[in-house]
């Protein structure tokens, strides 16, 4: 075991080790009504994610750290906005804002002299599908393999932090986990690790991508599943390989292109999706929504996956991108950071949570959004910005 500690903490160095890393993430604080749109958002409607937040960190001691190195936090900084926040009426938008006023303070986010980043969006999607495999149910979603390991680095050593790795013990060593395509080749049949069996597997591929969905059961009923577990392998964006093979223009990008070219090109369509190496295992989950990293049910158009390395799930986020569907409009709300994403990497990066349901499938598909956003963080936090 000392072997394969030593080996993983000299893989995490050599990944830390760039030496093409970017300027360090800069933080200024500002006032409110530097906010774009900061008067003019519902932020009523964040209320409910706020609120389960709150709930997590109440469970928490108050010496237990909850931030990261960029925004360092302890679950005590959030004490007193948490037990002030039941208080507020759900419909009095103006309470609302006096409330975040008073206990967070508003930072913008740079790298270097840029503020600008990208933001895409997720949704919960609905499949088609059966608990058992037969006629058109051909396509399993698979439960998590029991062998397959999940490594937190940063239980050993505190400068990797928030860094994982995945894979199988063999002989006293971490081996990677099958990859995509050979799991889809047959790698884990006949272990009963079938969740369900839906009936496409471009369906399949794209719950994947969302991390959650809702199969709709042949026979009536439905079933809602989530996030249990991934592979280990990177995340590639077929959208990417598409366009580097020059078969769909940058521009028209989206996953509603990606989805048409899989259906016109049958024949190269598995191919194309082992492409991406990363496979996710799912679960059967009950309750208001998809589960996000947080642990808490997400919030449609007020969820946020962030990347957890620079960004404390939990924190309050003021967006400022364009909108999706109207690329002349903005999109300014307040978000709570409750999620990650094998593809959301990088200081000023988010993905928005749409919910499900058409509208939702459509902004999702569409979005790669420019803009920015700000982190509002606890007062009490013992944070010193830099300018």
């Amino acid at each position: 075991m000392r072997r394969l500690l030593t080996a993983l903490a000299a893989l995490a160095a050599l990944a830390s080790c760039d030496p093409a890393a970017p300027p360090a993430p800069r933080l200024e604080a500002i006032g409110y009504d530097e906010l774009p749109g900061w008067s003019e958002d519902h932020q009523t409607e964040a209320l409910a994610a706020f609120r389960r937040s709150c709930e997590v960190f109440a469970r928490k001691p108050d010496t237990a750290a909850i931030g990261t190195a960029l925004v360092p936090m302890t679950a005590r900084d959030w004490r007193l906005p948490c037990a002030e926040l039941p208080r507020l009426a759900a419909t009095d938008g103006s309470a609302i804002r006096t409330f975040i006023e008073r206990w967070f303070q508003p930072f913008s986010v740079a790298v270097g002299s840029s503020s600008d980043g990208l933001f895409t969006g997720y949704y919960e999607p609905l499949l088609n599908g059966a608990r058992q495999r037969g006629g058109r149910f051909s396509v399993p979603i698979y439960r998590r393999p029991p062998e397959l390991v999940t490594v937190d680095l940063g239980r050993f050593r505190k400068d990797f932090a928030r860094q994982r790795i995945a894979g199988v013990v063999r002989d006293g060593r971490l081996d990677p986990f099958a990859e995509r395509g050979r799991i889809d080749g047959g790698a884990l049949t006949g272990r009963g690790l079938e969740l369900v069996w839906v009936d496409d597997a471009a369906d399949a591929f794209f719950l994947h991508i969302q991390g959650s969905g809702r199969i709709r059961l042949a026979g009536g009923g439905e079933m809602r599943v989530g996030y249990a577990g991934a592979n280990g392998h990177p995340y590639t964006a077929i959208g990417r390989v598409l366009i580097e093979r020059g078969e769909i223009e940058p521009e028209r990008v989206s996953m509603q292109t990606i989805r048409s070219w899989l259906a016109s090109h049958p024949d190269q369509a598995r191919a194309l999706m082992s492409k991406n190496a990363s496979f996710i295992f799912f679960r059967e989950i009950a309750g208001e929504g998809p589960v996000g990293a947080q642990g808490v049910a997400l919030t449609p158009g007020r969820s946020l996956a962030v990347d957890p390395s620079f960004v404390p799930l939990g924190l309050p986020v003021w967006l400022d991108v364009t909108d999706p569907i109207d690329a002349d409009a903005p999109l300014r709300r307040l978000m709570v950071a409750q999620d990650t994403g094998g593809a959301i990497k990088g200081v000023i990066r988010g993905d928005v949570f749409w919910g499900h349901g058409e509208d939702a499938a459509l902004r999702a598909g569409v979005m790669k959004s420019r803009g920015t956003y700000y982190l509002l963080i606890p007062r009490a936090a013992p944070l010193s910005p830099t300018g």
